[in-house]
C-alpha cells in the first residue's frame, strides 16, 4: 500500500511540473507599435502620485515615538536649486547633549517606477545636542528626488532612533 501511494505522488508530482514548465504568461499590449508602449511607459513614470509633489520643495519631520530621554526629533529637507541642482538639508535634534549623535542622509532617484538610493552620507557627532548638515548636490535633470533620513541619539548605552521622508520632487 505505501509503495503505491508513493507511486501515486511521485506521478503527481511528475504531472505538476510538466504543467508548471509548460505554462508561460503572455502580457500584450493593445498597441501594435514598440515606440507607442516606450512612449508611455515613460509617461507613467513622470506621472505625480502620492509619493512626490508638484513643488520644488519638500519637508519631513518625525519626532521619537516614544517619551525619549536622548532623542528629540528628526527633519529632513530638499529643494531644487537649478535644473541639475538640489540643496539637501537633514537635523537630528536631542533633549540633552549625547555622547554620540547619528545623522543618515539618503538621495533617492526615481527610476523606472520606483526609488532607488543615488547617494547618501553618515555623519557622526560628539558630545552635541543636535546634529545638522546642508549639502548642494548636483544631479541629473528628468526625474524625481526625494530624501530619506535617519536620526538616531546615544547616552549611557541607550540609543533611540527615528527616520524620515519627504516627498519627491521633480528636477528638470
Amino acid at each position: 500500500m505505501a509503495k503505491k501511494w508513493k507511486q501515486v505522488l511521485l506521478a503527481g508530482l511528475t504531472a505538476g511540473m510538466i504543467f508548471a514548465g509548460s505554462s508561460q504568461s503572455v502580457l500584450a499590449d493593445s498597441s501594435d507599435n514598440l515606440m507607442d508602449a516606450i512612449l508611455a511607459e515613460e509617461t507613467e513614470n513622470d506621472e505625480v502620485t502620492d509619493e512626490e509633489t508638484t513643488e520644488d520643495f519638500a519637508e519631513d519631520t518625525n519626532y521619537s515615538l516614544l517619551r525619549s530621554t536622548n532623542l528629540n526629533f528628526g527633519t529632513v529637507k530638499i529643494k531644487r536649486v537649478a535644473s541639475n541642482e538640489i540643496a539637501i538639508y537633514g537635523l537630528t535634534q536631542c533633549h540633552k547633549v549625547c555622547s554620540k549623535t547619528y545623522l543618515y542622509l539618503y538621495l533617492e532617484r526615481k527610476v523606472n517606477g520606483s526609488y532607488g538610493t543615488y547617494k547618501y552620507w553618515e555623519f557622526t557627532g560628539k558630545n552635541a545636542s543636535y546634529l545638522e548638515k546642508e549639502l548642494d548636490v548636483a544631479v541629473p535633470s528628468g526625474t524625481y528626488y526625494r530624501v530619506r533620513g535617519y536620526h538616531a541619539a546615544s547616552n549611557g548605552g541607550l540609543k533611540e532612533s527615528t527616520s524620515t521622508l519627504t516627498q519627491g520632487i521633480m528636477v528638470n
